[in-house]
């Protein structure tokens, strides 16, 4: 089921930032790109999780964009990812996986509960723009096409 075109889903989690982020907070404000996580562990998370880190604050700064991954681990282990990459961006603890169900989904893996990975563009309104659900754990949307996407005034900017 696509939620493209719905309302998102609001949540409340755990930022490693301390505190919490609530998505219909970051709303207020512009545009949130949700990024859904396998977990701490997934090394193709991290990849893309860098992608974003990479155009964090040129999306905040021009354009009032969020970005709030969500990564279905404990806050402890979160954390140890955000330093271990470096990232610019605070990661949201889920770590029942209560949110990524809301949005891509959750499966059973040998690492346990994980989310199914996944990028959605929230605009101003709350109403999804884009979603994309991992096919493949390295079926992954990348931050610099997401910044395109929505200076374009979400439409896919190469026109397909």
């Amino acid at each position: 089921m696509s939620l493209e075109g719905e309302s998102a889903p609001d949540f409340t989690l755990q930022s490693t930032a301390g505190g919490e982020t609530t998505l219909s907070d970051t709303l207020e404000s512009g545009p949130t790109v949700v990024v859904v996580n396998r977990g701490y562990w997934c090394s193709f998370c991290a990849e893309q999780l860098q992608t974003f880190s990479e155009v964090s604050y040129d999306l905040w700064f021009h354009d009032d964009v969020d970005i709030v991954p969500v990564v279905t681990s404990e806050l402890e282990r979160v954390t140890e990812m955000r330093d271990r990459y470096d990232l610019d961006v605070q990661l949201l603890a889920d770590p029942d996986g209560e949110v990524a169900e809301q949005y891509s989904g959750t499966e059973q893996t040998s690492h346990g509960l994980t989310g199914i990975a996944g990028v959605y563009v929230v605009d101003e309104e709350g109403t999804i723009q884009y979603e994309q659900v991992a096919d493949h754990p390295a079926d992954r949307t990348q931050g610099n096409w997401v910044r395109y996407f929505i200076r374009n005034d979400y439409e896919d900017p190469f026109g397909e």
